[in-house]
């Protein structure tokens, strides 16, 4: 077998350090009848252990090369091997309850886990390796400046916990950033009410937060006039930062009231 050669365009760094491995392991603590989906397999460092578990295991990997490889050293029943873009691959095909794991190319993690988080419905968990200044923001309360547009959208959706952080050393070639592991679990609606209208808050927030040096009576210019901020229960003169996921649910179901022909 060839030995492969990292692809900078794929955003390749390997995992290699075994403590690492056992770690993500037993925080997954796979079930024989799981269903689980591993994206970006890569050469196989936590796939093989996931196997060691799992009579089967399903992975979506991009590259070619890699593809091929795993062919060779895993049996189709074992490991299904879906070929391509994981942003492309339709999560819910695999069935209601879904587990996933992976260390996510960090050069698309963040459209990455939008792509997840639109299949929540069809998750039961997901264990992620990223880079710590994205689990930084993706965990982070109101009122820290790691706060953003990723932070509410994937919180509205899912209860987030940092498990550990991971050094470069731990892969190959080492990243010029340091990593941490991840947990998400899908909330149920009775933990966090829904918006009216989830695309319009997407939006909503998104603005709010590329404008997040202005307060909302002007981040929020076309969604909300100073009034319908009050009417949400927000202070007009706050940043996007201070405001919490319940209030940018009510601010866009504020918003959507006030659309022409809203009833």
């Amino acid at each position: 077998m060839t030995a492969h050669i990292p692809r900078k365009r794929f955003g390749q760094h390997f995992l290699v350090d075994h403590s690492v491995i056992s770690k993500i392991l037993d925080a997954v603590a796979p079930q024989p009848a799981d269903v689980v989906l591993e994206i970006g397999p890569g050469l196989g460092a936590l796939t093989g252990p996931l196997l060691g578990r799992l009579p089967c295991l399903h992975v979506v990997e991009i590259d070619r090369n890699i593809v091929a490889m795993l062919r060779e050293r895993w049996h189709s029943e074992q490991l299904v091997i879906h070929q391509g873009d994981a942003l492309a691959f339709d999560l819910a095909t695999l069935g209601p309850r879904l587990r996933v794991v992976g260390n996510l190319p960090y050069n698309v993690s963040t459209p990455l886990l939008f792509h997840i988080a639109a299949h929540a419905s069809v998750i039961v968990d997901g264990h992620f390796m990223l880079q710590k200044e994205v689990v930084d923001r993706m965990v982070s309360p109101p009122g820290r400046g790691e706060y953003g547009r990723l932070s509410v959208m994937l919180q509205y959706r899912f209860r987030m916990q940092r498990l550990f952080d991971v050094a470069a050393g731990s892969f190959n070639p080492p990243p010029k950033v340091r990593s941490a592991v991840v947990r998400m679990i899908p909330l149920a609606q009775a933990v966090c009410p829904r918006a009216r209208d989830e695309g319009l808050m997407g939006r909503l927030v998104a603005q709010a937060f590329s404008r997040r040096r202005k307060t909302l009576r002007n981040a929020l210019e076309g969604f909300l006039d100073e009034a319908g901020i009050r009417e949400a229960g927000l202070d007009p003169g706050a940043r996007a930062e201070t405001v919490d996921v319940d209030g940018f649910v009510r601010a866009a179901d504020a918003a959507l009231r006030r659309l022409p022909g809203a009833g």
